[in-house]
């Protein structure tokens, strides 16, 4: 029966850090330390700031999609224009070789 009177006794004798209280100290103060330590390195962001941040890619977003689709445009108007071209050149080189066939011989810039 004396057995836990000596074991209170010697746990407030002991002069030592009291454990379980230093671990519950930890436990409140810790938690709280680390969330403001992940707020700070932007871990952790408000609502607000998600909610913002989600708008601005939405807009950037679409700002891409349309400009991809005039891109898109462009690229389908430079084919035609190619293409244009190239029935243009072979026209030439077809009415050249028909007049040169005829007897005309026409005077044609000569690239260096």
């Amino acid at each position: 029966m004396l057995l836990p009177e000596l074991l209170r006794f010697a746990a407030e004798d002991s002069g030592g850090p009291d454990i379980g209280k230093l671990i519950g100290q930890f436990a409140q103060y810790g938690v709280v330390g680390v969330v403001v330590v992940m707020m700070v390195l932007g871990v952790i962001v408000p609502k607000y700031v998600l909610s913002d941040r989600t708008a601005d890619r939405d807009k950037w977003r679409e700002a891409f999609e349309k400009e991809r689709e005039a891109h898109q445009l462009t690229r389908e108007q430079l084919a035609k224009a190619e293409e244009r071209g190239d029935v243009a050149v072979e026209q030439g080189k077809t009415l050249t070789a028909l007049l040169q066939g005829l007897g005309h011989h026409p005077d044609l810039p000569r690239s260096a």
